[in-house]
């Protein structure tokens, strides 16, 4: 793996144990101690997640606002200062081609997207700009700085304890930039992808390892309430929360409002595809994004088709063992006339046909 890129805590990885892998062009983590050991900790205390990889982009100039508003499926001139708001990125005929988040700070709008995303949407943005003539300057700071995701129950009481600032005086999807002892520059987001509450942190390169080893150590050794989680655990807690993962439930031939996004659409403001979405919104869709519980114990994966009575109706488009609900679990886009919670279907795993219940997104809630 000596093409791929490291993030500032690859040392703290190798020496956690963790079984390293090649995702979007990084070397990341994708286990330590294994999957569900990961998973049941973070739903019952914390784990610190490296999402590193993702990218950071900062957009400033006179036209960063309405160049935004123009290619984001939400009114990004709503967000206040200290706010982030989830949103599309899509084509002219509604495809998506990321799900980001753009949070407002004082001086500029910042953009998180997906790693396997990042050259794609940089390349189209550049392109963007130049047709609409707008003042936009996007500095890419993905590796200049370092990202992590603490989630859990416990994750912001823990956190109250170690920043500047507390967490829990910061809405969800709200942000505030800290100081740690006056040298440390730190962004704090109230945000995740694991249907759990906690922060995602961004910091410069020098401070995230140092960070890290500090929050997981204490007076004996390794903290109880805090632990390494890799990028296996973050796939099934996502898939748990109904959270939809790009390359999966989300692609440039699938529109929002079948991936069941329509809330993160404001189809009252112009941008990019919105006449394709809004011909969509006053039609039928002919799918939608569904959860399927599935009997058994085999589980169903990306690409399996979905069936009723014998004859194809849709594709699954991700699927695990949910460690929460101790059974089979799958997303897959359906028919829309079968997408009505309870409906009966099976899914065909290599030939064998399986049972499975449509459900309602997502399978697992936190407790408020």
């Amino acid at each position: 793996m000596a093409d791929l890129k490291r993030t500032p805590i690859h040392d703290f990885h190798v020496k956690a144990g963790a079984k390293m892998v090649d995702f979007a062009g990084w070397e990341m983590p994708l286990l330590y101690k294994g999957i569900i050991p990961e998973h049941e900790h973070t739903r019952n205390s914390a784990s610190v997640f490296d999402v590193s990889h993702m990218g950071r982009l900062k957009f400033t100039g006179k036209g960063a606002e309405e160049f935004l508003s123009r290619i984001c499926t939400r009114n990004i001139a709503k967000a206040k200062v200290g706010q982030s708001m989830y949103s599309l990125v899509c084509k002219e005929d509604g495809g998506i081609l990321d799900d980001i988040i753009v949070s407002r700070f004082e001086k500029y709008l910042y953009m998180v997207c997906n790693a396997s995303n990042r050259a794609k949407l940089l390349g189209w943005f550049d392109k963007q700009i130049k047709a609409m003539g707008l003042s936009v300057d996007i500095e890419d700071e993905t590796e200049k700085t370092a990202m992590v995701a603490i989630q859990g129950p416990k994750a912001v009481e823990f956190l109250d304890q170690f920043l500047p600032e507390p967490l829990s005086s910061i809405k969800r999807y709200h942000f505030q930039p800290m100081r740690y002892m006056m040298l440390v520059q730190l962004n704090v987001f109230r945000s995740g992808y694991t249907g759990e509450d906690g922060a995602e942190i961004v910091c410069g390169t020098s401070a995230a390892a140092m960070a890290v080893n500090f929050l997981m150590k204490d007076k004996a050794g390794e903290h109880d309430i805090l632990r390494p989680a890799g990028l296996g655990a973050r796939d099934t807690l996502r898939m748990e929360a109904g959270m939809p993962l790009y390359g999966h439930e989300l692609n440039e031939d699938i529109d929002p409002l079948s991936a069941g996004l329509s809330w993160a659409v404001d189809l009252t403001k112009d941008f990019i595809g919105v006449e394709a979405l809004r011909a969509l919104h006053t039609g039928e869709l002919k799918q939608k994004l569904v959860g399927l519980l599935i009997e058994g114990p085999r589980c169903a994966r990306q690409g399996m088709t979905v069936m009723k009575d014998g004859n194809p109706v849709g594709t699954v488009t991700s699927g695990a063992m949910s460690p929460t609900l101790k059974r089979p679990i799958a997303m897959a886009y359906v028919e829309s006339a079968l997408s009505a919670p309870g409906t009966p279907l099976s899914i065909d795993l290599r030939g064998n046909q399986v049972n499975a219940t449509v459900t309602p997104l997502p399978f697992y809630k936190r407790a408020k």
